[in-house]
Order: C-alpha cells, then structure tokens, then sequence
C-alpha cells in the first residue's frame, strides 16, 4: 500500500491526469440483499440512506437487512455447505479458476467500482483506483494459488499405525467488514474463505455497502455457486445477528476494538464460533536521528494522513529524536502544508472527506481536547469548507504520552509528533499503549533496527516503510487490536480446522 502510495506522486500522477478518467457520477445498480444468487428488497419494506461524505448528499437508499435475512442467508449458506452440494463437491483448483474469474471481473470492471467507491467513502479516486482495486485483485489471486495447496501432513507414529491429517473448511463464515477500505476488506474476507472451500455470510458497513453488493454480482458472474456468498447490508443488529446464529462456525470481523469486544462476547453465547477480529491502533513509529530523514518525513506522512487518517494501523505517534526533531517538525509541517484537500474525483486531490458528520465532529473535538491539555498545534486543526466532512491535515508538538490524543485512537488526520533520547526510553515508551497492531522505525542502523523490531509489541514492524501491507505477509494485533492473522498462509488457519486420520495396519511398516 505504501510503494503504490508512493507511485500517486510524481510522474505517474502527471500521467494520470490525462489518461485516467473517473466516473463521476456513477449509476448505482445494486442496492438490495443478496442470498443464494439472488437479489431481495427487504423483508420490513425499512431501507436506509447512504450518503455522499463529499457533499453530505444522499447517494440511494439500501434495504436493510436484519435478522430475517441473516437466518434465511445462513440457511442458504448451510445448503451451499453440504457435503454433496456442488461447491464441496468441486475440484480445489476449481475453486482457484473461480476466483480468478472474480479477480478478472473486477479488474474489467476497475474504473466503475473505483469509482462507486469513492462516491461512497469519499477517498481520492486515485487512491480507490491504484490501491484499493488493485491490492485487491492481488489478495483474491494470491488466495486463488493457495485453493490446491492448502493440505495435511503424513506423520511417522509409534505402533502399526498410518496417522495423516486433513486441512478441512470450517463450514459457515459470518464476516463483518468496516467502512475504510470497503472492496479491499471485502477481498480479504472472501478470499481466504472461499479458497478454503468455506461459504459466507457478510456485513458490510452501513456507511459504504454499495462496492461489496457489486461485487456480490461479479461473484454471481463469476459462476459461484449460489448460497456460497450472501451479502446482507444492514446496521448492528444484522451484524449481531451473524455473530449469535448458531449455523455461523466463524466469525471475522474487522473494526474497533469497542464492537470487537461484542462481537467476541455474541459470538460464544449459542456456540462455540472460530473468531477472529481485527481492531483498532494507535501505532507508534520511531524516527530515529540516523535515518534518512526525508523518507523518515514521507513515511510518517503517509503513515498518518493516508486514507484520511482512517487506517486502523495508522501511525499517530511520532517519536522523533531530539537531535533530528526540529528539522523533523519543519519538514512535516511543509509536506503537509502541500496536501491538496478537495474533491476526491478530482485527480489532483491527496485527501478528501471524513466519512460522515459523526466522524467529522469526533476528530475536532480531540484536536480542542488536545489543544486544551497542551499539546502545539503547528498546522491544521480545522474543518475545511461547510459541505462534506474536511478536515485539515493536523500536526500536534510537545506531546506528552499521557494526553487523550497520545493514547486514544483518533481515526482521522491529526499526527502527534512527540521528542526522546535513547532506545531503551522509546521501547518503552511505545510499548506502553493497550493497543499493538503495528509500529515502525526509521534507521540506518541495523544494531537499532533489530533491537526495536524484537522489541515491540506489534504484530507489524514497517523498517524504513510504512502502510507496506502485502497479501504474502500476515496482518493482525497484539493486545487490544485483535486476535488471530489475516493474509499470507497464516490467514488461512481463521478457515480451516485440522483433522488427524489414524489407520491401522495390519503388518509392522519398514
């Protein structure tokens, strides 16, 4: 995510601005709940606004699912899930070609879906269209590899015995993804899960449902059989009601470590679910004063204001040594003085809206409580305009790791740049936070650079990057940000469960 960050400067941006041109106004198709291939209209009639965060404007009006539609998307699920239905019947490689086929779709489709987006979140076209697509692309191709791949072992044992296992789907999927990275939290949910040989029910956020109810159509396109993908939009109840079915086996879910707690507490009351939950952050990362410091300023830079600010490893905390710090400062401010905010269609633009009025309001009342407990804003601080949701990109100085803004997740632009003097007092200091999803450092020194990534607690350390999220390497948090991995093998424990085979045999084996 960083390198393809990093490609939106520069040349290709230059190139972009003629040769790229997104739709603005794209035609919404999709708005209803989709279980077994087929699309409904809510069965209340109830259908709920989602709206333009650029303008404040409404975009369309989506049925809203509720627990009636999880029970009837579980049971298409379960039906899809039977040993002789044809998705468990189907060659593992099969299961790959399809999901390359949906990869294939969306790539055909990349300019509309990109652009759906960014109607809907209100991120940059340019970020939708060189990030956010292709990563996904990427995720549901690395995953389509692996369908033929995924498999057990032959295990020498005591006795005259033959022992094996098998890698086995967990069956029923309930998946809940957030509204920051609505298609790419959409690919890293059904890729693993499909790969696996799995079926899924999935939320996806109220706020930005329109990308993954297309995609459920390219899914539909793709040959998927039905009932192994349903999409049931809808607010907190539908996703509560995925979370306590007693036909869901597992439950992922992506978001804030507030819901995360619920969703873990929901999910054990009827059964005893797989869960895995990826949480909120509030990631430290460490610059330090023999790092290149140009690349120290554009890596904090994209580590705080991608997205927003709205990235759930988002690293607010800048520890910067006090010999480079301010040089530091001047640097950062300059650099985020030149991001253009504006119209998120408008290929020019770093960085567009919040995602909606709740979000907006909550990020300037931690710049006011920031600004009253003492930290420096040194620019930013301000909403941009009165329509949408802008906020300025935002800079605080002289924090201390006590302050509300140091400790508690912010999810929007506001970076807070705070001084240190030694190694052992950064560790600590970094590591003295509930959360532990990612963290960084910016060195040249290698002794420094393996001292810190041994030593903090993080299930990502970034060295001279940040925001390098791959589908080959493992994301997920130590502490309060989650429990078990996305990506990379490892994702694919969340979906499977082991079974050992034991046979006798009848004659000692040489």
């Amino acid at each position: 995510m960083f390198r393809a960050a990093q490609l939106l400067a520069g040349a290709s941006k230059r190139q972009m601005s003629t040769a790229l041109k997104p739709i603005t106004d794209p035609n919404v198709k999709l708005t209803g709940v989709f279980i077994n291939n087929k699309w409904e209209e809510s069965c209340s009639g109830e259908t709920f606004e989602t709206v333009n965060p650029t303008t404040g404007n409404v975009i369309t009006r989506v049925a809203k699912g509720n627990a009636v539609h999880v029970n009837r998307a579980v049971d298409a699920a379960r039906a899809a899930f039977h040993r002789n239905a044809p998705w468990r019947t189907m060659d593992a490689a099969n299961r790959g070609r399809l999901l390359n086929k949906l990869a294939d779709l969306i790539e055909r489709d990349a300019v509309y879906i990109a652009s759906l987006e960014t109607l809907d979140n209100g991120k940059p076209f340019t970020a939708s269209y060189h990030i956010d697509i292709p990563y996904s692309i990427d995720v549901l191709r690395y995953y389509a590899g692996w369908a033929d791949k995924n498999h057990g072992k032959t295990i020498p044992v005591s006795g005259n015995f033959l022992a094996t296992t098998r890698h086995e789907p967990v069956g029923v999927c309930g998946q809940i993804i957030p509204w920051n990275f609505p298609i790419l939290m959409w690919a890293w949910k059904i890729g693993p899960a499909l790969a696996t040989g799995n079926t899924v029910v999935l939320k996806p956020a109220e706020q930005t449902p329109l990308t993954a109810l297309y995609a459920a159509e390219l899914c539909k396109e793709a040959g998927i059989p039905p009932g192994v993908v349903n999409i049931v939009p809808g607010f907190g109840d539908a996703g509560a009601a995925i979370a306590q079915h007693e036909g869901v086996d597992k439950v992922a879910f992506t978001g804030s470590t507030e819901v995360g707690k619920l969703i873990q507490q929901a999910s054990g009351k009827t059964n005893l679910k797989k869960v895995t939950l990826e949480l909120g952050g509030k990631s430290p990362n460490i610059i330090m004063d023999d790092c290149d410091l140009d690349l120290a300023v554009e890596g904090a830079h994209m580590g705080t204001f991608f997205n927003m600010g709205q990235c759930c490893c988002a690293g607010t905390r800048v520890y910067v040594h006090s010999k480079i710090y301010d040089q530091f400062i001047e640097k950062s401010v300059k650099k985020a003085l030149k991001r253009v905010v504006g119209n998120p269609f408008d290929l020019k633009t770093d960085h567009g809206p919040q995602i909606d009025k709740e979000q907006l309001e909550k990020i300037l009342c931690y710049i006011e409580v920031g600004k009253k407990e003492g930290a420096k804003l040194a620019t930013g601080g301000k909403r941009v305009g009165d329509q949408g949701y802008f906020v300025e990109p935002t800079i605080f100085t002289d924090v201390d790791d006590k302050m509300t803004i140091a400790r508690e997740e912010i999810f929007g632009p506001v970076q807070q740049i705070m001084k240190f003097d030694c190694l052992d007092e950064v560790i600590d200091r970094a590591n003295d936070s509930m959360y532990g999803l990612a963290a960084a450092v910016f060195s040249n020194n290698i002794n420094t650079i393996n001292i810190l990534s041994q030593s903090l607690q993080a299930g990502t350390v970034w060295v001279n990057t940040y925001n390098t999220i791959l589908p080959q390497a493992p994301f997920g948090g130590y502490k309060m940000s989650g429990i078990g991995r996305e990506l990379g093998e490892y994702g694919l424990d969340a979906y499977t469960q082991v079974k050992s085979i034991i046979c006798s045999v009848p004659h000692k084996m040489s």
